[in-house]
């Protein structure tokens, strides 16, 4: 849920500027008038605004109704079951599609892009956040004694879990490439696909349009 609840606070960021914006423009009105319009609007803070997260984990749906609720996020916001590669969406829905560290996790990556592209309104975009390829040599080394020497021990140490933190790392060195993951959201049927590289690669944000 943290992907969602950080557009819920965009969003009413952006809404709090165009409600000052629209108050400063009212200056004719009283006091009364400008309190009352701004609570009507203040309590629609997300406007048609709608989040969905969905995933694949019942748990990890619960966890995320959980922190929710602790955090105070109710307005404009759902919870789904559903399988990346299978959605339980209609056709043209979302403007907004993302997936943080999860794609790398589905059994048919391509079948996930298609369901992607599936579901995002014409003009609407795709966000992918996602481990990657190392772009410096030096540090790539680095990174792979850390990654395999060091991460799984961690996993055992502190959760008693060796296994699950191999799988973890495994997963991100068979993740594709950004050349060749940016290729395979284009064959999905994105437009103005480009990824940008986080911390030399280690993440990077792909991006797509659906045109």
């Amino acid at each position: 849920g943290d992907i969602a609840f950080r557009f819920i606070n965009y969003v009413r960021s952006v809404r709090e500027r165009q409600l000052q914006r629209k108050l400063r423009h009212h200056q004719n009105l009283s006091w009364q008038e400008i309190a009352e319009s701004y609570q009507e609007d203040k309590s629609k803070s997300l406007g048609d605004s709608q989040v969905v997260v969905c995933d694949i984990n019942k748990e990890m749906l619960k966890v995320g109704k959980q922190k929710a609720q602790h955090l105070g996020y109710s307005e404009g916001l759902s919870w789904v079951l559903g399988n990346a590669e299978e959605l339980p969406f209609d056709d043209d829905k979302f403007d907004v599609y993302t997936i943080a560290f999860g794609i790398r996790n589905v059994t048919r990556i391509d079948l996930a892009l298609q369901e992607a592209y599936r579901v995002l309104k014409p003009g609407g975009r795709f966000l992918c956040l996602e481990f990657s390829q190392v772009s410096n040599s030096l540090l790539s080394r680095l990174y792979d004694l850390y990654s395999f020497q060091v991460i799984p021990v961690l996993g055992e140490v502190i959760a008693g879990d060796w296994k699950s933190y191999q799988y973890l790392v495994e997963s991100i060195r068979r993740f594709p490439p950004q050349e060749e993951f940016k290729a395979m959201i284009e064959d999905a049927g994105f437009f103005k696909v480009d990824y940008q590289n986080l911390n030399s690669g280690i993440v990077a944000i792909h991006s797509g349009f659906k045109l």
